[in-house]
């Protein structure tokens, strides 16, 4: 084909709304937009006067199924503008219920949005009936996860224990027990979704790029926390609250969320990027789920998010059995909280499922917020996306069938696993009117 028209409105099988639309004339590309068309939400605007300790029970709404890390983010935001360092049970139980969050999102993610374009349906609902076992394991395995965020946070979803210094309540060793050994039954619905998944064959694309994700030595990490460093696969490395120095937010045209570049061109976050910079620090029964699965070190190819994710599964699954042997080794105590307010800046920094993430408050004397800013992982994905549809035009111009070529541009972006309502937080907005385009509002 020399001639190509593709106009997705409202992409499936994602969160949010968004179009993709590409324009190619006698071979030529004239258009290559990935356009997010919902409307922004003010959420830095909300925190402004808050008071600490409702920051992170606001950021929360955020996303609800990222919910626990912009709680942790938050919160890590908070602790670093008051000099405040947690405990060392406090940081156990964040990081197992990140891992209860990291899960079910990609659990979501590769059985109900993903698979369906593997198995040639157009959602999760036909496989209930073609693929019952299927379906049974990724729910089994999500609500395992749902669980955890249930026992540690309060509730599965908008976690009400985890506050600013520690946590309100916590967890019987009766109930991490549980949790542990369900999380060792757990064993098998991983290597079945391994073995699932090795069966399955991602479509050919590479394309070299910058990968940039958090990096503590020792630990393939989701929590953020002291001895950190954002790190760029190019050899670039920065300390965590100067992540303005790489991420650097701009608006476009065509979308209600900002776009981001590193300096030098868009950047990929998510568990293809953890991999690629932390894949070392990976429990070994990941490392062999990797192995399963063909996924190693640059490959640089974006469908592979969609194995990333898997091995991060089998990780998280190892890691949390790990951190409850320890907390019952240590037996859980009720521990006081002990953070004071004062004037300071803070950034908080936590990898989501879709990547790293950013909370950067700004507090006054009565410990309430003056400037606040977040920025999303799927917005820094945004300018990477448009950049990997460019890419990819000639292998669809090749398929000589343009609703083919259409389903392989949703696949692409589906593989980010995005995430579009939230990244629309932005306070600067751009529009087009009859005038043509402007722009409102208070950039950050």
């Amino acid at each position: 084909m020399k001639e190509m028209k593709v106009d997705v409105h409202h992409l499936a099988r994602v969160e949010g709304h968004g179009n993709i639309v590409i324009d190619v004339e006698e071979g030529v590309l004239k258009r290559c937009e990935l356009q997010i068309v919902e409307a922004p939400r003010f959420f830095e605007a909300m925190l402004r006067g808050r008071s600490y300790q409702e920051a992170a029970h606001i950021t929360c709404r955020i996303c609800g199924i990222c919910s626990v890390g912009h709680t942790n983010a938050s919160l890590r935001a908070t602790e670093d503008a008051f000099g405040f360092i947690p405990s060392r049970q406090t940081m156990l139980l964040r990081r197992a219920i990140m891992h209860g969050e990291v899960i079910q999102s990609h659990i979501l993610h590769v059985y109900f949005l993903a698979a369906p374009d593997f198995f040639g349906a157009p959602s999760v609902i036909p496989l209930v009936g073609s693929h019952p076992e299927v379906v049974q394991r990724a729910l089994r395995l999500k609500k395992l996860a749902n669980d955890v965020c249930a026992v540690i946070g309060g509730r599965h979803i908008h976690p009400l224990s985890l506050v600013p210094g520690g946590f309100t309540s916590f967890p019987s060793e009766k109930q991490i027990r549980n949790l542990r050994d369900r999380f060792i039954e757990a064993r098998k619905d991983m290597e079945a979704t391994v073995e699932l998944f090795s069966t399955i064959s991602m479509p050919s694309f590479e394309r070299r790029t910058e990968y940039l994700a958090l990096r503590r030595e020792g630990e393939y990490t989701f929590l953020g926390g002291e001895g950190d460093a954002i790190v760029s696969s190019y050899g670039e490395a920065y300390a965590t609250r100067d992540y303005k120095e790489k991420v650097r937010e701009y608006p476009v045209p065509h979308s209600t969320a900002k776009h981001v570049h590193g300096g030098l061109d868009a950047y990929m976050v998510g568990a293809l990027a953890r991999y690629e910079i932390n894949h070392d620090y990976l429990h070994p029964a990941a490392q062999a789920a990797a192995e399963a699965l063909g996924l190693r070190p640059g490959m640089f190819n974006t469908f592979n998010n969609n194995l990333a994710q898997i091995v991060e599964c089998v990780h998280c699954v190892e890691d949390f059995i790990g951190i409850c042997d320890e907390l019952l080794d240590r037996g859980i105590v009720p521990e006081p909280i002990e953070i004071r307010p004062r004037a300071g800046r803070g950034v908080g920094v936590v990898e989501v499922p879709r990547g790293i993430l950013f909370h950067e408050y700004t507090y006054d004397d009565d410990g309430r917020i003056v400037r606040a800013n977040c920025v999303i992982p799927t917005g820094q994905n945004l300018h990477h996306m448009e950049r990997d549809m460019e890419a990819y035009v000639p292998k669809a111009l090749a398929l000589n069938d343009e609703a083919e070529a259409t389903k392989h541009f949703e696949m692409l972006i589906r593989a980010y696993d995005p995430c579009i309502s939230c990244s629309t937080h932005l306070l600067q907005v751009s529009f087009r009117d009859r005038n043509g385009v402007r722009s409102y509002g208070a950039p950050q």
